[in-house]
């Protein structure tokens, strides 16, 4: 069930000259409301500025089409602080020398939370079961004859400060958004005996902008009232699986056309997914992804389908697989092109580890595309040298989003632990919630083999638990490793998380600047790092110096 709101609102501009208060709300198509949400927006001009009424309307008007562009796996409160956060430089930008003030109180409710971002003395308030709770403060002056001067603004301060306040929503409660104009003349008690004698929204609103110019405000007057007639799904997969109720294909056979498809062969089954090759009208090869029969009625498995093509549609470039648009698709599943090549597991297995120059490029490619996932709040959360496809077009891509992550949007089962067990990362094993360092992780593990043929804790097996402790050297494999590289890999690969890289893009400027930058970590004495091997070469020469001795003494 998608979220269902009702909503109405009013201004009107009373004694002034002209109306500098501004409302906006925005109902965009199911798939967007299911993972940014619905839109709604106040906002009030400082008349003592230079134009308020154009700082209204422009930071509500960016608003509005600017939060629908960002990115939709950004959290509700990220999208909305960088977007405030831009429009209070173009305010300072734009005066002309003298200020543009606006307050501004956005609100974006979302399948079954809502999210407010505040700035000035505009008042947000949730009104259930004949209560009235006000949800923002007043960012005025509290003293004596100050209570109307604004501390924080839009366009006031270099350094922007903005109130968030993010809850779970409740069915049939309402959500009131008023300009000074009301609040500051009808005060709570009036609010609340209008909102209870006036259920019809419309009204509620009409009578709440009259009702405080018959009070006497000589200011703009605006209310905004939203009410919660039903409450969304919890998740994006929950969204997208009710609003494409699609069954599974049938058994498909190579020949068979299937909605616009022409199936080619079964390329893989397991008990998690079923892969098919097809071919488009010109012939092209895809490969056609949906569940095996018996997962027909789990909603989990069809959840995750579906969210694995809403991750691959949002990061779309050169180093992930592009998806088929599928406009004719009436059953569940989804299309993404196939690449000629091979994975870099099989390349491991074939021709052993990589040579460092095709490893050092590989590794900045991979990390290329892991920091542009993750500055999209998406982890892979399975990253192995089986994901990694180097392709024919000397492309590398990063497959399988099956595991895929989105803080705020993706829901775990508590009891599971996502991925393959060499790559996951220590913390990982203890219940730590998904994290960018984990992913990090994973490269440098992938790196880690791909470089050595060996695993820098050794081989993990399903259901173990691991206990690590110091990561063993990479040079003991490779000989021909620089001490810079060496370094850079066992910084990825540390147990303790905050020893590691905190973004791709770190890692990806040491591996970029070779062995011109000084790493940060001192180089360990031999016997640190290869304890086995030093102790090994002295008991040689011990005995080889006993063995001199010993000669030496018979043929005296």
């Amino acid at each position: 069930m998608s979220l269902r709101l009702s909503h109405a609102q009013a201004s009107a501009i009373g004694p002034r000259a002209e109306n500098q208060d501004a409302l906006r709300l925005v109902t965009p198509a199911p798939t967007l409301a299911a993972s940014k949400g619905l839109l709604f927006a106040i906002a009030d001009g400082v008349s003592q500025c230079a134009d308020g009424g154009l700082a209204a309307r422009s930071t509500l008007q960016a608003l509005a089409l600017d939060y629908y562009a960002t990115p939709e796996t950004w959290a509700v409160a990220q999208a909305l602080e960088r977007l405030l956060l831009a429009q209070n430089r173009w305010l300072q930008a734009n005066g002309g020398g003298q200020p543009l003030l606006t307050t501004v109180s956005a609100l974006v409710l979302r399948g079954r939370r809502f999210t407010l971002a505040h700035v000035g003395d505009c008042r947000v308030y949730r009104w259930h079961a004949d209560q009235l709770q006000r949800i923002s403060d007043d960012h005025v002056w509290d003293q004596p004859g100050m209570q109307h001067v604004l501390k924080r603004a839009l366009g006031l301060d270099q350094h922007l400060v903005v109130d968030f306040l993010d809850g779970e929503l409740r069915e049939n409660e309402s959500f009131l958004m008023l300009s000074d104009g009301v609040w500051a003349t009808l005060g709570d008690t009036a609010i609340a005996a209008i909102l209870r004698d006036q259920p019809d929204l419309d009204r509620a609103v009409q009578t709440l902008v009259s009702a405080a110019h018959l009070a006497g405000s000589q200011d703009n007057a605006s209310a905004l009232l939203v009410r919660v007639e039903a409450l969304g799904e919890s998740s994006i997969g929950d969204a997208l699986i009710h609003l494409q109720q699609w069954p599974l294909p049938p058994a498909l056979k190579p020949g068979q056309h299937f909605e616009g498809w022409q199936v080619a062969e079964v390329v893989g089954q397991s008990q998690q997914s079923l892969l098919y090759r097809v071919l488009d009208a010109q012939q092209q090869p895809w490969l056609l992804k949906t569940l095996p029969g018996h997962l027909h009625d789990d909603h989990q498995a069809g959840q995750a389908l579906l969210s694995e093509e809403w991750f691959l549609r949002r990061v779309a470039g050169r180093h992930f697989p592009e998806v088929h648009a599928a406009t004719a698709r009436q059953h569940l599943y989804y299309v993404m092109r196939e690449y000629p090549g091979q994975t870099l597991a099989d390349y491991l297995q074939q021709h052993g580890p990589l040579p460092l120059a095709q490893w050092q490029d590989l590794a900045e490619r991979l990390l290329r595309a892991v920091g542009l996932l993750h500055r999209r709040q998406i982890l892979h959360r399975d990253i192995k040298p089986e994901n990694l496809l180097l392709g024919d077009d000397g492309e590398l891509r990063l497959l399988d989003f099956g595991l895929a992550y989105c803080p705020g949007l993706s829901e775990d089962q508590a009891h599971l632990l996502p991925g393959t067990p060499s790559y996951i990362a220590p913390e990982a094993f203890n219940g730590v919630a998904p994290t960018p360092r984990q992913d990090l992780y994973a490269v440098g593990v992938t790196l880690y083999h791909l470089l050595t043929g060996h695993f820098p804790y050794g081989e993990i097996e399903a259901f173990q638990r691991p206990r690590f402790t110091t990561p063993v050297s990479a040079s003991r494999y490779r000989p021909d490793l620089p001490d810079w590289l060496e370094q850079s890999l066992e910084r990825a690969v540390q147990a303790d998380p905050a020893q590691r890289y905190e973004t791709a893009e770190e890692w990806l400027l040491v591996l970029e600047q070779g062995e011109r930058r000084s790493l940060s970590v001192r180089p360990r004495p031999l016997l640190e790092r290869e304890p086995l091997k030093v102790w090994r070469t002295l008991a040689l020469v011990s005995l080889l110096l006993n063995l001199l001795l010993l000669y030496l003494f018979l043929h005296q």
